[in-house]
C-alpha cells in the first residue's frame, strides 16, 4: 500500500468520496417527510437539503475529534489502514443504499475503523472507553428519538384537537420547510465531521500534524463534498424513509423532522455521534405510534433495525478481509 504523501491524498480523496456517498446515502433524512407530504417538490427539497447540510458541516468540530480519538490512538492508524476502514465504510453504504434500505454511515465508518484496527493491531489496541461512549450514544439517542417523537406528535394533536384535518394539514405542509431546513443543517452538523476526524486521525498518522486537530482545508474539503453528494439526492431511500415506514401526512413530517433535528443538534452540541438515519427512522417510528400503533409498518421497521444490527460487525468484516488480502496476496 503507497505510504507518506501519496497514501495521504488517497486517505483525503477517499474520505471525501465517502462523505460524498454519505449526502446521497442520507439525503433521505432531511427531505424524505416533506417530499412524501409534497411540502417541496424533490428539486426544491434537495436543493435546499445540499446548501443547509454545507452550512451545519461548518458549524463545529467538537464529533469530529470524538471519531478521530475515540475509536483507536491516531498514532497507530497508519495511511493504509484508515484507507481500508473507509473502503468497508462505503462498500456497506453501497450495498445498503442499492437495496433501499436506511442504514448508518456512521456505524459503517465505526466498524470499517474497527475491522482495520483489529486485523493491524489485534482488539487490545482499540480504544474500549472512547468506543463505549460512541456506542452507547448510537444507541442512546434513537431511544430518545423514538420516545419524543412519541411526545411531540401528542402534543400537536392535543392544540390541533378540534381544528379541521384539511386546515391543520396546510398549515403544516408550510412548516415543514422550516423543519426540513433544520434537519439538513443538523444532518451536515454531525456527519459530515465524521470524515473530518478521519482525516485529521491520518494527519496526524503520518506525522503532517503533530497534534490532533481539523484544519479548515478539511472541514470545507467534507462540507463541499457531503454538500454535492447531497445534491444528487437518494432517491430509493427516500422512499422507504417517506412512506414504507408510516404513511405521513404534514403534521406527522414536521413532528418528526422538528423533532430529529433537536436530537442530532444536541448530540452534536455534546461532540456525540449519532446515526442521523436512526434517529430519524426512530423518530417516524414514534411519531406513528403516537397516531395508532397499527399505523406503523413493523415489517419495514425490522428490516431496517436488522440492517442497523449488521452495520457494524459487516462494514467491520470487510475492513479487515481487504487488510488480510492485501498482506497474504501482495506484500
Amino acid at each position: 500500500m503507497p505510504s507518506g504523501l501519496i497514501g495521504l491524498i488517497l486517505v483525503v480523496v477517499i474520505a471525501l468520496v465517502f462523505d460524498y456517498i454519505n449526502g446521497f446515502h442520507d439525503t433521505a433524512n432531511a427531505i424524505a417527510t416533506s417530499v412524501s407530504t409534497k411540502a417541496l417538490s424533490p428539486r426544491r427539497a434537495v436543493t435546499l437539503a445540499a446548501v443547509l447540510n454545507f452550512v451545519g458541516a461548518l458549524s463545529g468540530t467538537a464529533v469530529a475529534a470524538t471519531i478521530g480519538k475515540g475509536i483507536v490512538s491516531p498514532s497507530l492508524m497508519s495511511t493504509e489502514m484508515v484507507i481500508l476502514a473507509l473502503l468497508g465504510a462505503i462498500a456497506w453504504n453501497i450495498i445498503t443504499w442499492a437495496s433501499g434500505i436506511p442504514s448508518s454511515s456512521s456505524h459503517a465508518l465505526i466498524g470499517g475503523t474497527m475491522g482495520a484496527v483489529i486485523a493491524a493491531h489485534g482488539a487490545a489496541a482499540l480504544n474500549w472507553a472512547g468506543l463505549e461512549k460512541i456506542i452507547v450514544s448510537l444507541l442512546f439517542f434513537p431511544v430518545v428519538a423514538f420516545a419524543t417523537g412519541y411526545l411531540a406528535m401528542t402534543v400537536l394533536f392535543f392544540v390541533c384537537k378540534g381544528f379541521s384535518p384539511v386546515r391543520v394539514n396546510e398549515y403544516f405542509r408550510h412548516f415543514q420547510v422550516l423543519s426540513a431546513s433544520m434537519m439538513a443543517f443538523s444532518h451536515g452538523s454531525n456527519d459530515a465531521q465524521k470524515s473530518m476526524g478521519i482525516i485529521a486521525m491520518a494527519l496526524v498518522g503520518a506525522g503532517f500534524i503533530s497534534d490532533f486537530h481539523v484544519p479548515f482545508w478539511v472541514i470545507a474539503a467534507c462540507a463541499t463534498a457531503m454538500a454535492a453528494g447531497t445534491a444528487v439526492g437518494g432517491w430509493r431511500i427516500i422512499k422507504t424513509m417517506g412512506g414504507k415506514i408510516f404513511k405521513l401526512e404534514p403534521i406527522n413530517g414536521f413532528a418528526a423532522d422538528f423533532n430529529s433535528s433537536l436530537v442530532i443538534l444536541t448530540a452534536s452540541y455534546l461532540g456525540l455521534p449519532v446515526s442521523t438515519t436512526h434517529v430519524v427512522s426512530s423518530s417516524i417510528m414514534g411519531v406513528g405510534t403516537a397516531k395508532r400503533v397499527k399505523a406503523v409498518r413493523w415489517g419495514t421497521a425490522r428490516t431496517i433495525v436488522t440492517a442497523w444490527v449488521l452495520t457494524i460487525p459487516l462494514s467491520g468484516l470487510v475492513s479487515a478481509f481487504l487488510y488480510q488480502f492485501i498482506h497474504l496476496f501482495i506484500r
